[in-house]
């Protein structure tokens, strides 16, 4: 086999590696951001979790002011 061939070869499986090699780098990176995004939406759901009452309790309240807001409104 020429020397030629030998060092094209050579050249080509470098230049595969560091392909493979970054592809590698890639999918750690976004297994990494996959689990951070995981960690932010599980807080999104706790916060849409704790705040979801508010317009349930909402109306309760306000018909617990009513005899305030018509005080005011008699002042």
């Amino acid at each position: 086999m020429p020397t030629v061939a030998i060092i094209t070869l050579v050249l080509a499986t470098l230049i595969i590696a560091a392909a493979a090699l970054g592809l590698i780098r890639v999918i750690f990176h976004l297994v990494a951001v996959k689990k951070t995004l995981a960690s932010v939406f599980a807080g999104v759901e706790v916060v849409a979790e704790k705040t979801s009452s508010v317009p349930i309790v909402l109306p309760s309240v306000n018909e617990s002011l009513r005899p305030v807001r018509e005080f005011c409104d008699a002042v």
